[in-house]
């Protein structure tokens, strides 16, 4: 009988392990498969039309792949005044595997997210020892409404890869302080650079790690607590508890580098123009629209409805509401403070969520947004593990009343579900983000910029024009809607309006490109040929790598006989830009004027392969193929041209003449 409860007893532990581990299992498929399921309608989506073009689709560097040159560019660049290489890269490859396959991108993103959410989950349970509470945390992160921006939106890939980096610190942290030596802390700095190389916002991270310190690791004694070991609650502390000094110090590497990052930030942001004058967004505006900031966030965080991709500053702030959000911060932070050694989950979900949110809160503006749904992607988690160990509190102290409350978590998951499932849908392409935007926010430009870009690329330039003019009217000092207004009056031949307002559009922002090559197009088209050299040699200074000036620099410098120039500026063009059949026809056309005939039909074969029902590039091959003696090939180039453009005389004589030397004739 010895020997069998001595058996049993042994077996007992290995039992309820096997359980425990079974259930976590559980837990990590259904936050696996839920995130997938909510999230997977984004395979189908399009890229859309706010910074996914700059940061994808149309940039040459990402269309390229991986290569040693977009290596080098990544590490250097300063587009979008940010510097964020490893987003960079990631987006190569992401090109490199998918191509212009939006939803493939898509999903890149849903699973660094799916991946982040079963990080988190093991973190809290690691750390805490509470299953259903941590559970409870990592559901709200993967489902919650406001984290779909980050999720759903291409661009914002740097939001998901900085997110698996942060928890990746997090968990090299953990490994840290359960023995802590240099190769462990690599751990913890390895992943922190690699997050600060995905999106500055991280820099915070060494104050959220301080705060993990105070709960629930309890690795720091708090002034006039007894406490020296683990919680009450089934904590796994890793080490003993000691004052703040020797935690602090250990932190400096970190701190070092979140300093080091603001300042690289701070003045790449600057140098681009990324940073508005506090003419534009005065001191005390921006203080107001922080403070009420965070109580927004925390309003939509409960009740996430009418999300948009972008909210315009309000016209006005009232001073009512700017105290009354003070008041609220300064009262919750005070209870917060009051509190932290009974309730230490309170300090530290409150500080985490204000404490990560400094760096995007408005004070030091990027852009012109009041808020941004984006922001809050690792923020909320303060607030998630607030929300979660305060009702368990509850459970706790009011027995009673456990069935109820019981269903509270389960029902806020299930609700966010299902908001976040339609939400998700206004992502599916421009038209929809944009045309939901207008729908739930007023007088916002933004919407009225978007949407006119949707209506362009559609051909419809009436209706464009009026939308670009509302964004004008609601934001005149709108650089891009100047800009954009300009472009679809070039393209309807408005000529003397479409240099108006590009000439308003470079005088407010002078250091873009795009409106330079536009403004160089309408100018030649007004015979200011000078005029426009200028600015697209100006376009080019301030991009140097966009193909589109050194095109459009090569046009011009074609029509004004300086072929030399233009064989040059193509030539660039094309090595830029080598998926671009109008690219490899220009160059075909000089070289061909020049008399090199072997690289011209290079050329216009490459373009041909690109577009294969370019008939001005089949007749062009033909006259090449012919000047080289290769009549018959020639003539089936300039078949296949008139069966592209049936009225093309050019091509008719062309054919006419290659048919003459072979002693032929032929009626048209």
């Amino acid at each position: 009988m010895a020997k069998t409860h001595q058996k049993h007893e042994a077996g007992g532990p290995d039992i309820s392990r096997r359980m425990t581990d079974r259930r976590d299992f559980a837990i990590y498929v259904v936050l696996l498969l839920a995130t997938l399921a909510v999230y997977s309608q984004v395979r189908t989506y399009d890229f859309v039309n706010l910074d996914d073009p700059d940061y994808v689709s149309a940039n040459p560097h990402v269309r390229a792949g991986l290569t040693s040159e977009g290596l080098v560019w990544a590490f250097t660049t300063d587009r979008d005044g940010n510097w964020f290489p490893l987003t960079w890269l990631s987006h190569m490859a992401s090109w490199q595997l998918f191509g212009p396959r939006a939803g493939l991108h898509h999903l890149v993103n849903v699973m660094l997210h799916a991946l982040s959410t079963l990080l988190l989950f093991a973190l809290l349970r690691r750390m805490t020892g509470c299953r259903w509470r941590s559970a409870f945390v990592a559901g709200l992160f993967a489902l919650h409404p406001l984290h779909v921006e980050s999720v759903a939106w291409v661009a914002e890939r740097k939001d998901v890869l900085s997110g698996l980096f942060w928890f990746l610190t997090l968990w090299g942290y953990l490994r840290y302080i359960e023995q802590r030596k240099l190769g462990r802390y690599l751990l913890v700095l390895v992943p922190f650079c690699l997050g600060l190389m995905s999106k500055p916002m991280i820099i915070t991270l060494p104050f959220v790690l301080l705060l993990l310190d105070v709960w629930p690791l309890r690795r720091i004694v708090l002034p006039g607590s007894k406490a020296t070991g683990a919680p009450k609650q089934k904590a796994r502390p890793t080490a003993d508890a000691k004052p703040l000094r020797p935690v602090l110090l250990e932190k400096v590497p970190l701190f070092a580098l979140s300093a080091g990052m603001s300042v690289v930030t701070y003045f790449v942001q600057q140098r681009r123009g990324a940073i508005p004058s506090l003419e534009w967004i005065p001191l005390g505006t921006r203080l107001g629209n922080a403070l009420t900031s965070y109580i927004a966030y925390i309003a939509q965080m409960f009740w996430p409805t009418r999300l948009a991709v972008f909210y315009p500053y309000p016209s006005e702030l009232p001073v009512w509401k700017v105290i009354g959000a003070g008041l609220v911060l300064v009262g919750i932070s005070v209870l917060a403070l009051r509190t932290v050694r009974r309730l230490p989950y309170l300090a530290v979900g409150w500080f985490w969520y204000l404490g990560t949110l400094v760096p995007v809160i408005g004070l030091v503006q990027v852009g012109m947004q009041s808020r941004a749904d984006r922001y809050t992607y690792i923020p909320l988690i303060g607030i998630f593990l607030l929300l979660a160990w305060g009702v368990a509190d509850v459970f706790q102290r009011w027995p009673k009343a456990k069935p109820e409350l019981a269903a509270v978590p389960a029902a806020a998951c299930l609700a966010c579900l299902m908001i976040t499932s339609n939400q998700i849908q206004n992502w599916q392409n421009s038209a929809s983000l944009f045309g939901h935007a207008l729908k739930v926010t007023a007088d916002n430009y933004m919407g009225y910029y978007g949407m006119g870009g949707v209506l362009r690329d559609e051909g419809r330039f009436d209706e464009a024009i009026t939308a670009y003019r509302e964004a004008v009217r609601l934001s005149p000092s709108h650089a891009g809607a100047h800009g954009s207004l300009g472009g679809v009056y070039l393209k309807q031949g408005r000529f003397d309006e479409a240099v108006r307002e590009l000439t308003e559009a470079i005088r407010l922002d002078p250091k873009t490109s795009e409106d330079r090559i536009s403004l160089g197009i309408a100018l030649n088209r007004l015979g200011k040929e000078k005029d426009a050299v200028d600015q697209m040699l100006e376009a080019i200074r301030l991009e140097p790598d966009s193909a589109k000036a050194h095109y459009n620099l090569g046009r011009l410098y074609a029509t004004t006989g300086q072929i030399d120039d233009a064989m040059v500026q193509f030539a660039i063009a094309v090595r830029l830009e080598p998926e671009s059949a109008e690219n490899h026809y220009n160059l075909g056309t000089v070289l061909a004027t020049q008399g090199k005939m072997n690289e011209a039909v290079a050329e216009f074969a490459a373009a041909i392969q690109l577009r294969p029902g370019y008939g001005s590039a089949h007749n062009n091959l033909g006259s090449a193929l012919a000047n080289l003696g290769r009549i018959d090939e020639a003539i089936e180039e300039f078949k296949k041209a008139l069966r592209l453009m049936p009225n093309s005389e050019e091509a008719q004589r062309n054919l006419e003449y290659a048919l003459s030397l072979q002693g032929k004739t032929t009626k048209r």
